[in-house]
């Protein structure tokens, strides 16, 4: 079987040193090989021009009955899925059945940065993301702004991410984190509409206050702005 094949190349890539470290960023995920992304990448892009269908069908088949699946096999599930060359249709098909078995950061950010093809169908995506925020799901939630803060920050949707940011409500702390990150993206490339809506402290205390730090900690901004937006910070 294909997934079981893949599965012993997953262990020939192990790194004990890597499963310690990965453990510590990653709570909550104990069945763990311990590999980097970049070998996963190239492990997924093979997958998808190989027999894309037949692994996900696979890897779908094992976890629906409860199976023993891996994180990094998660991992791929989602990646194979950003590499596969499919139609949106189709694509929208796999992600849906993606999406339940997202649980993490890790797997959601990762994956969201690996839809570039979002950017061809401005329209279709943004209505999915939208969709996936009124789920009301952390993790649905979280995604969508991850996939907001990577493909659609720019003049045509920055109001409008930043709009629901300001509406969310949810008090899970990754969908905070991910709102304070779309901000902060928002803020780098475009500082004359974000700067007011931070003045304005339209968002919850704690996104506030994320925003701000991660605009802070950003390069890209110059030191003058970091000292304003100090200033919108909630106490």
């Amino acid at each position: 079987m294909m997934k079981e094949q893949i599965r012993e190349q997953l262990k020939q890539m192990a790194d004990e040193d890597y499963k310690k470290f990965s453990k510590k960023i990653v709570p909550g995920v104990d069945n763990m090989f311990g590999i980097r992304l970049p070998k996963l990448r190239e492990t997924a892009k093979k997958i998808a021009k190989e027999d894309a269908d037949g692994y996900l069908q696979q890897l779908e088949e094992v976890l629906s009955s409860g199976g023993e699946v891996y994180y990094e096999e998660i991992m791929l599930y989602g990646l194979v899925i950003g590499y596969a060359r499919w139609d949106d249709e189709k694509r929208t098909v796999w992600l849906e059945r993606f999406m339940k078995y997202i649980d993490n950061w890790a797997v959601c950010d990762s994956c969201c940065m690996t839809y570039k093809w979002m950017k061809k169908d401005p329209e279709y995506w943004w209505a999915y993301l939208i969709r996936q925020i009124k789920k009301n799901q952390e993790y649905t939630i979280r995604f969508a702004f991850v996939c907001m803060l990577a493909h659609f920050v720019d003049e045509d949707h920055v109001e409008e991410i930043l709009s629901w940011c300001e509406r969310i409500r949810h008090e899970g702390y990754y969908v905070k984190m991910a709102a304070a990150w779309a901000v902060s993206v928002c803020y780098v490339k475009y500082p004359e509409i974000t700067d007011p809506f931070l003045q304005q402290n339209r968002l919850d205390d704690d996104t506030q206050n994320k925003a701000i730090r991660k605009i802070c900690d950003s390069y890209r901004v110059t030191k003058e702005q970091k000292q304003q937006v100090k200033t919108y910070k909630k106490s």
